[in-house]
């Protein structure tokens, strides 16, 4: 069950806020586990068991990282219990097929490919786990008294399949207070309707165009249709995405919790240093508090930072998918960083902003092929049709009836992939002005009816993230 359908707008949503919201204050957050577990069953039953006892491993542990403060053995023996079982799973769902794989092209066959099926958003749920229990251990938080908010958190449905990736700090007061105000629903509920559009509206359409080209299902090729289709994946990726984010968010909100941020307009950037502090907020903190700084971060002469930076985005991009072509996506970005970091951002602001836009978003395209391609030779087949080195033409009549036909949507897209109108939206919500508010309001009817209408018309409807 995604956000973006029928049944979770009009049948699963509905029936939570009623339910949470009649529910005395002791019992809202069982409602809330019941309705995790209920939303996470709908596609993963199989995984709750193994979910569970993680939860209680690691609530256990925690408490006894606290139970033994003064013994510094026994609370890192601890952490290292909950940290090890929690990437112990993730390996083996998520990776074991990866290297079974691997290791038969070495040798030459003959390990049985287990096949195994990767459950949804384990990625984020064991790196939301393991940030706990290593914040128990550094001391950051105290460990969570009570099993009871603890399985919650660990479960919270409105972040458990794509993110953020949700410390315990962040809502530790919220799993107590549960502040439900008519404010923080109507923010909740904007939140999470922007967060619709962007998936239902923008990256399902741009999102169709792309699985035309990218299996050649829009005819003959050409070195313009090669850059249209990945400009409309790059649209896609971050619209459909940072849209999961939104509605992550808003849902937070409505259910009296708060999440952080995790997208900041990256299109916008100037550089890749500053797309990777605006791209997926909360998975670059994450490797930068738990396996960066550990290692020593910037603090340990250069070849120990290149190393660093090596091994963080190489881990950064094999997060992303048991596949080569992560890995390299992963190099891509830490070469480019290393560049920016020891040349390039020296002078960069003798460069005119035009110029460093576009290096940006050149470079930022040219990734996503990098990031989409599994297939190592299908890459490579791209990339020389983007460049021309595939004796194709520059344009033909496809690639203009698909400019023609998208041209307005990708002006759309760039424009709404920018805070010009989250801006203007926010000036029009603070008006004092009651029919400025009344037309704000049935501007957000709208777009749920637009996005309403296009799920019911649509069977297009796909969601990146469930693979990682």
């Amino acid at each position: 069950m995604v956000f973006s359908s029928v049944t979770f707008l009009f049948y699963y949503l509905p029936a939570l806020i009623i339910l949470y919201y009649v529910a005395p204050q002791k019992l809202k957050n069982l409602v809330m586990f019941l309705a995790s577990m209920v939303f996470y069953a709908w596609g993963e039953i199989r995984f709750i068991p193994v979910m569970l006892a993680l939860s209680v491993e690691d609530y256990v542990c925690a408490r006894l990282m606290d139970k033994y403060a003064d013994h510094k053995r026994l609370r890192r023996l601890f952490m290292l219990i909950s940290v090890g079982s929690n990437l112990g799973v993730l390996l083996f769902f998520k990776y074991t097929n990866f290297f079974v794989g691997n290791l038969n092209a070495l040798v030459g066959g003959g390990i049985p490919q287990p096949n195994i099926i990767l459950p949804i958003g384990v990625s984020f749920n064991s790196f939301q786990s393991i940030s706990y229990a290593i914040d128990v251990y550094r001391g950051t938080t105290n460990s969570e008294k009570s099993y009871y908010n603890y399985l919650t958190y660990t479960t919270l449905f409105p972040q458990i399949i794509a993110g953020p990736i949700v410390r315990y700090v962040t809502v530790e007061h919220d799993l107590d207070d549960h502040l439900l105000t008519a404010d923080s629903f109507s923010r909740g509920t904007r939140r999470f309707l922007i967060g619709l559009g962007k998936k239902v509206l923008i990256a399902n359409n741009v999102g169709f165009l792309w699985s035309q080209i990218s299996t050649g299902a829009a005819g003959e090729p050409s070195v313009l249709l090669y850059w249209i289709g990945i400009i409309a994946y790059t649209f896609q990726i971050y619209f459909d995405f940072s849209g999961y984010s939104d509605m992550a968010i808003g849902l937070a909100r409505i259910f009296g919790l708060t999440f952080d941020e995790n997208f900041n307009y990256p299109y916008i950037s100037r550089s890749i240093t500053e797309f990777w502090r605006r791209w997926h907020i909360t998975l670059g903190a994450w490797f930068r508090d738990y396996v960066y700084i550990p290692m020593g971060g910037n603090r340990c002469g250069k070849l120990k930072q290149l190393r660093n930076l090596l091994v963080v985005w190489a881990l950064t991009g094999f997060w992303h998918g048991a596949s080569w072509n992560f890995v390299f996506w992963g190099l891509y970005f830490a070469i480019i960083l290393i560049i920016e970091k020891f040349v390039l951002l020296r002078f960069w602001d003798k460069v005119p902003r035009i110029l460093q836009h576009i290096y940006a978003l050149v470079l930022i395209i040219i990734s996503w092929v990098i990031f989409y391609f599994e297939d190592l030779s299908a890459m490579g087949a791209y990339f020389r049709g983007m460049f021309g080195w595939q004796h194709v033409p520059l344009w033909n009549k496809q690639a203009l009836y698909y400019l023609l036909g998208y041209g307005l949507i990708f002006v759309l897209a760039a424009f709404f992939a920018t805070p010009v109108f989250q801006k203007l939206l926010i000036r029009l919500e603070c008006s004092a002005r009651k029919p400025v508010l009344v037309g704000v309001s049935l501007g957000y009817v709208f777009l749920f009816a637009a996005c309403v209408a296009y799920l019911v018309n649509s069977t297009y409807n796909p969601f990146l993230y469930f693979r990682f």
